[in-house]
């Protein structure tokens, strides 16, 4: 039989297989059962109408050719515009242009085109952990070498400093950071980021900072670590409309970085998949101009999503639950039922239909813990949270 490349061996491991009871909730729904799927973040909200009606528009215009491969004009300035409004920067502090921004086809895409420009064999490149699951075969695919730096349970999952600082080698070429957190919603302080920074100008290294959750604040303000004197040419930037605006299926992304940066990603672009579809973008020109409000109408509605979860399973034997500041999920704490997170989640779907996410995968700090999305409507919400309320009472007694 033909052999297949060993590059392969670098994208599975433990970060695929804690799809599984996800994957089996799903052939579950299709044999008519009707298990409560709280464990991946795709909103159940409908991508809004005039957003649709663009992409319609744009069809019926003969939008469907290639277009240009770093992303129409219209929509890099849109970007551009939109990564500014959230940055936490005034203009004047952070400025972005076009040619600073390339449409990508999701975050996922986004990530794994930086990390194939970047990095290469040899390198190390420091995460901070826990982070999403894929991060372990995206920095690590070109055979670079992860190292990953706890952001400690016993911190509040918050970044520390000193321990990042100690962790750069004379082989070291980028820091990976999440901002809002995935999984933990930690939102980092401005005194945060900034500590970041100094780390990556002192030693001259890369900064990717993965934003994909940078709309979805829950009070604590987003800060991009781009805005900070010096970091504008060192820092890589990702982020969709995937979350914001309920598009998960439309793929629709981008990365920021220097000009070098992106003419580089374009060069990869050509020989990977060659531009995003154009009608996609003429959908996206929509949501980040006319459709910009509906982000904070989805907002509020995570918000009171994220409440729900934490009146139904505060107070529950056994169970610790951490209140996120962003993102759209909340870590569970189970150890206190004896089980590990692992055992728990299983025997949660078992038991009772409900489908969560063992969060050991994204990370040592995070192992114990179980992931709730809180994508589904709030009474649905409410049935799942009783449902693993009465799991946990049952280990309990």
């Amino acid at each position: 039989m033909p052999k297949y490349a060993r590059l392969n061996e670098r994208t599975g491991g433990e970060g695929t297989e804690a799809w599984q009871i996800l994957f089996r909730a799903w052939q579950d729904k299709l044999a008519g059962k009707k298990p409560i799927i709280m464990a991946v973040g795709d909103p159940d909200f409908n991508t809004p109408q005039p957003i649709i009606e663009a992409a319609k528009r744009a069809l019926d215009e003969g939008h469907t050719h290639y277009a240009q491969i770093p992303g129409i004009p219209e929509l890099r300035e849109a970007v551009a515009r939109e990564m500014m409004r959230v940055s936490g920067f005034s203009e004047s502090e952070y400025s972005l242009k076009p040619e600073n921004i390339m449409v990508m086809q999701g975050t996922q895409n986004a990530i794994f085109s930086a990390s194939m420009v970047i990095l290469e064999e040899g390198d190390e490149v420091i995460v901070l952990d826990p982070c999403y699951i894929t991060y372990d075969a995206v920095w690590s695919i070109n055979g670079a070498s992860i190292v990953r730096v706890a952001m400690p349970r016993e911190s509040g999952f918050r970044p520390q400093a000193e321990a990042i600082a100690a962790a750069v080698t004379d082989r070291t070429k980028a820091i990976v950071m999440t901002n809002p957190n995935n999984p933990t919603g930690v939102v980092m302080t401005r005194e945060e980021v900034e500590a970041i920074a100094a780390i990556a100008r002192k030693h001259d290294l890369w900064v990717i900072s993965d934003e994909v959750y940078a709309t979805q604040t829950f009070g604590a303000p987003h800060v991009s670590i781009a805005g900070l004197p010096g970091m504008k040419e060192r820092t890589i930037t990702c982020g969709s409309l995937s979350k914001a605006q309920a598009m998960t299926g439309w793929r629709i992304g981008w990365l920021s970085g220097p000009e070098e940066f992106i003419a580089n990603c374009e060069k990869l672009a050509i020989a990977m998949h060659y531009g995003v579809a154009p009608f996609i973008q003429k959908a996206a020109i929509e949501a980040l101009g006319n459709s910009l409000s509906e982000i904070g109408r989805m907002l509020e509605l995570y918000r009171n999503r994220c409440n729900v979860v934490l009146e139904h399973l505060s107070n529950t034997p056994g169970l610790t639950v951490i209140e996120p500041e962003g993102a759209m999920y909340v870590l569970v704490d189970v150890t206190g039922t004896g089980l590990t997170s692992g055992e728990f989640s299983r025997k949660l779907y078992d038991a009772e239909e409900v489908a969560v996410l063992d969060a050991k995968p994204f990370g040592e700090p995070a192992n114990g813990c179980i992931r709730i999305a809180f994508t589904i409507s709030e009474q649905e919400l409410a049935e799942g949270c009783e449902r693993i309320r009465r799991f946990a009472m049952s280990l309990a007694a």
